[in-house]
């Protein structure tokens, strides 16, 4: 049985290498064939508006808004609920794709057969 890999990262522009490597996994796992649910919570959750991924830098590591787009593309990316509404983010302002879910969507996920959860 194929399985599920579900990816929450709470860091941003705050921990710039812990952030890299969640998006990283996310787009190579894409990349792969595998399917990918990618969590934005925390600082990460700025990464769900237009052209915010853009301002990301980290040397040596690829651009965070191919990583995105890659995620995008071929995956699932959800914006956390409430770490939506302590930003001011609404639905309106989202990237086209990402949904705003909550925790009992999340442990959802996490909780069915042959899923494999990781947190950045």
């Amino acid at each position: 049985m194929p399985k599920k890999l579900v990816i929450k990262v709470t860091a941003g522009a705050d921990s710039p290498e812990r952030c890299s490597q969640a998006f990283t996994v996310a787009a190579v796992a894409v990349a792969s064939g595998v399917e990918v649910s990618l969590w934005l919570t925390g600082e990460s959750a700025w990464f769900a508006l237009p052209d915010r991924a853009a301002a990301f830098e980290l040397p040596h590591s690829a651009p965070l808004p191919d990583l995105v787009e890659t995620v995008r593309a071929g995956g699932l990316i959800t914006l956390c609920t409430q770490c939506a509404a302590r930003r001011g983010i609404g639905e309106q302002d989202v990237l086209e794709g990402v949904r705003i879910a909550g925790a009992q969507v999340f442990v959802q996920e996490i909780m069915a057969d042959g899923v494999q959860a990781l947190v950045y």
